[in-house]
């Protein structure tokens, strides 16, 4: 029998175990917002109110990153993400590590029927995907939050009950020393798919398990492969099944294959067996070494609220959908994205409770529109009945010759930042603006995260403002949570030049014009004839109040 080598074990950090004041203390401390579970939800949190300068308990049960045994996981991070993780200061690390994409293939059999750029729509700094194994994502976002020094990260500590109060939550935890008992303003739930939170509440998810199969294999390859995303929607060396082509950091190449349905996943993951799938399709004399072989199947689920009292989900403990388009580790981060400078300002009192109602407002339309596209991504990659047989390889066969039917190849629509419905605190519906490359007035250059990243406010971008309309927007907006900025003029604002790209990228706003950008960089309002008034009460709306 051939034999295979394994590339060693990746070496993962740990962070030691320190023992809380609290189990010294009789007394239950109250904190304001106590995280549970530093996953890539959980640790953008808390990274994110650190960065806004807010303090956060975050507790996890073990003592490192990734999941144990499991090398790549998630890892295709998409541009609203690597926008937040700019804004955070861990982009730079993501970008030098991971494997910056926008080009992707798709074939049927040996024949290309579909190719894209999603480099096209983007004005970003930022691409539109990069690749990185999760762990190290977590790896830097431990790092920069020990750097900002705000949270109180804790280590094997171990939730083990959940109260629900008037005012907060209580919370026992379970930790090598001992347990201890304190309470939170606000539970965040971030510990994943089989939240014990969530189960222990008796919150039901409606998860539904999927019959579809998969088996992963991360290989490194002496000759390297193409710098691109491939997919097959019917692989011949994978007995007309799908297959994706990914390369990640260290040069580490994962290729997913879908298997049947009743398949022995212990007989798929034999690394003979995986070993031969490789030479099925890229030939007998490749040289390889596998980094990790491992079986998946998936499920789906979506909670009704993701809002109970002072009880938030985020992440997969909000939501779970098929790993079709990466929308899922990405929706967890978008999640805390969304979340946390609605916490900041509610735990400064510069924002009500109704404030932090919109974030499921706003991010369970966003799950469920995710369900929805990766459903039928699964359901094109695994037709139920002859008729979605028979629809699918008539759209594989038109997809090569008419545009139109590209548009149907569905092997993943890729994740992009959700639009977020019209509501009170959001007339207009709101739709992400993204990190464009500015400059200031003097030449230097910025970006839109570079202006959202210090503290918690919106930003007012003030399409060449007279002085006297600064001049009287000043008392009425001197104690909102708005930095107002300049766009050409001289108005005594701080100025960026004008921008063709930006106007456009904001919807052409005329000379004198206000563009409200929320913290999270998507738009709250476009002020056509700004006013002290209309300024403050955009404003006011944003923040939800009442």
């Amino acid at each position: 029998m051939e034999s295979y080598t394994f590339a060693p074990e990746y070496q993962l950090p740990h962070w030691p175990f320190v023992p809380p004041p609290e189990l010294d203390n009789d007394a239950v401390v109250r904190h304001p917002i106590v995280i549970v579970g530093a996953g890539p939800a959980g640790l953008t949190l808390a990274c994110d109110l650190a960065r806004r300068g807010v303090h956060a308990v975050l507790l996890d049960e073990d003592d490192t990153v990734g999941v144990r045994g499991a090398s790549s996981r998630g890892i295709c991070y998409a541009q609203k993400s690597l926008e937040i993780f700019a804004r955070l200061g861990i982009y730079e690390r993501i970008a030098e590590k991971g494997i910056t994409w926008s080009f992707g293939r798709t074939f049927s059999g040996e024949q290309e029927v579909y190719n894209f750029n999603l480099k096209t729509d983007s004005v970003s700094v930022q691409p539109p995907f990069i690749n990185l194994q999760q762990f190290y994502v977590e790896w830097f976002l431990v790092d920069r939050i020990l750097e900002l020094g705000l949270t109180d990260l804790r280590w094997k500590s171990r939730v083990t009950q959940v109260t629900p109060l008037v005012d907060g939550v209580r919370v026992q935890v379970e930790t090598p020393a001992g347990s201890y008992t304190i309470e939170a303003d606000h539970l965040i739930d971030a510990t994943g798919a089989n939240s014990p939170i969530r189960t222990q509440l008796g919150i039901d998810a409606h998860p539904s398990r999927s019959t579809d199969r998969w088996c992963i294999s991360d290989v490194r390859f002496k000759k390297p492969l193409p710098t691109e995303r491939w997919t097959w929607v019917d692989a011949p060396f994978n007995e007309g099944r799908a297959v994706w082509q990914h390369l990640m950091g260290d040069g580490v190449w994962r290729i997913d294959y879908q298997m049947p349905e009743d398949c022995d996943t212990a007989h798929i993951s034999r690394p003979e067996v995986a070993g031969a799938r490789l030479r099925e399709q890229l030939g007998p004399g490749v040289e390889f070494e596998f980094v990790w072989i491992g079986p998946y199947g998936y499920r789906d689920h979506l909670l009704d609220d993701f809002r109970h009292g002072r009880i938030l989900f985020i992440g997969d403990a909000a939501h779970v959908v098929s790993p079709f388009g990466a929308r899922g580790g990405n929706s967890g981060i978008q999640d805390a994205a969304n979340l946390g400078w609605k916490l900041a300002l509610v735990a400064r009192g510069l924002a009500g409770d109704a404030l932090l109602d919109t974030y499921d407002a706003e991010r369970r339309p966003a799950a469920a529109e995710n369900l929805r596209v990766t459903s039928r991504s699964a359901r094109f990659l695994a037709p139920r009945s002859p008729a979605e047989h028979t629809l699918r390889r008539a759209v594989v066969s038109l997809a090569s010759r008419y545009a139109f039917a590209r548009a149907l190849v569905n092997t993943g629509r890729m994740s992009v930042a959700n639009e977020y419905p019209a509501a009170a605190h959001l007339p207009e519906g709101g739709r992400t603006v993204q990190n464009l490359p500015l400059r200031r007035l003097d030449g230097r250059p910025t970006t839109l995260m570079e202006l959202l990243a210090d503290g918690t406010q919106c930003l007012g971008l003030w399409f060449a403002p007279t002085r006297a309309q600064i001049a009287a927007a000043a008392d009425m907006t001197a104690s909102l949570p708005l930095r107002l900025v300049a766009i050409d003029g001289d108005s005594g604002l701080p100025t960026l030049q004008p921008d063709e790209l930006l106007a456009r990228h904001l919807g052409n706003p005329a000379a004198g014009s206000l563009c409200l950008v929320r913290p999270d960089a998507y738009r709250a309002a476009l002020l056509n004839d700004p006013t002290p008034a209309s300024i403050s009460a955009a404003v006011h709306a944003a923040l939800a109040h009442r």
